[in-house]
């Protein structure tokens, strides 16, 4: 299972998450955008490292199409360190060590509430991008 997150302000941050079974696409990641445009508004800033998918021909065209909507910060190409994402997944993932679902399922709805639980905690989220040297405005 794999989640794109997005942290937002102003204002108390926010976690908005798409998950699915297996790798993403550049089709998957349009969807996301879309999503988290129709969740958040726009213009959204999207801070991501370097997935091949993030800098498809098809998600730079999608992009591209779209400049009022969201502006691309780009994290080092291997930097988990540096990435607030890596500190939302390793919550989950301590939530989740000791879990025994039945089924794939289950495991699935484990992890969504995991991470909606995580969705809460804003002074987590925001510790997320301040432990990576980032700042955002607007955060507490």
């Amino acid at each position: 299972m794999v989640a794109l997150v997005a942290l937002y302000g102003p204002g108390p941050a926010r976690l908005y998450s798409r998950h699915r079974e297996g790798s993403f696409t550049s089709q998957d990641i349009i969807a996301a955008l879309r999503y988290f445009r129709r969740k958040v508004g726009r213009p959204l800033t999207i801070v991501w490292d370097d997935l091949n998918q993030h800098h498809s021909a098809e998600m730079l065209d999608f992009v591209a199409r779209h400049p009022e909507d969201f502006l691309l910060e780009r994290l080092p190409g291997y930097a988990p360190d540096l990435n607030p994402e890596e500190g939302c997944n390793g919550v989950v993932k301590a939530e989740l060590r000791n879990a025994t679902p039945d089924s794939v399922a289950e495991l699935r709805a484990q992890a969504r509430a995991s991470f909606v639980r995580l969705g809460h905690r804003h002074d987590v989220l925001a510790a997320f991008f301040l432990h990576a040297g980032l700042r955002l405005t607007g955060l507490p």
